[in-house]
C-alpha cells in the first residue's frame, strides 16, 4: 500500500498543531496530539507526548491513505497524493467521496483542483482562517 511521505506528514502536523492535552477542535470533537479524534474507549487524562502523538498520527493517517487509494482512479505524484491524504485526514473519506474535488481529480483536470480545495474552508458554518491556509497549502502541494 502507498503511504504519505514525510512532506505530507509535516503538512498535517503543521496545520493540526500539537497539543499534549485534550482540546475541542473547531468541528466540536475532543482531540489530542496532531488531530487525533479521541474514541470513547481512549483515556488521555494524563496527556500525551510528541512521540506518542506521532505514532497516533501515523496510525490515523492510514485511514485517509486507504480512502484516497480507493476513491482516486488516476495516477498521482507524491505531492498530489500527500495533498489529498491531508485533505481526507482533516475532513474524512466521506467528504472526499462526495466532493466535486474527487470528480475533478479523477477527470485529470489538475488545473481545476485548487479551486475545489478552497471550497472546503468552513466549520460549523464559519469560514476559518486556519482552513483557508491549510487548503491553500494543500493546493500548492497538489501542484508539485
Amino acid at each position: 500500500m502507498r503511504h504519505i511521505n514525510q512532506d505530507g506528514l509535516n503538512l498535517i502536523k503543521h496545520h493540526e498543531g500539537f497539543s499534549a492535552k485534550v482540546y475541542i477542535c473547531p468541528a466540536g470533537y475532543p482531540t489530542i496530539g496532531y488531530g487525533h479524534l479521541i474514541l470513547s474507549h481512549e483515556d488521555f487524562s494524563n496527556g500525551i507526548t510528541k512521540s506518542q502523538a506521532e505514532d497516533l498520527l501515523k496510525h490515523d493517517v492510514q485511514i485517509a491513505e486507504r480512502a484516497v487509494l480507493r476513491l482516486i482512479t488516476v495516477p498521482l505524484t507524491d505531492g498530489k497524493f500527500n495533498a489529498l491524504v491531508s485533505f481526507t485526514f482533516n475532513l474524512g473519506g466521506g467528504a472526499l467521496q462526495r466532493s466535486t474535488l474527487r470528480r475533478v481529480v479523477n477527470r485529470g483536470d489538475h488545473e481545476g483542483v485548487s479551486k475545489q480545495f478552497m471550497r472546503w474552508v468552513w466549520a460549523n458554518g464559519r469560514k476559518l482562517n486556519g482552513l483557508i491556509k491549510r487548503r491553500a497549502d494543500e493546493a500548492k502541494l497538489y501542484q508539485m
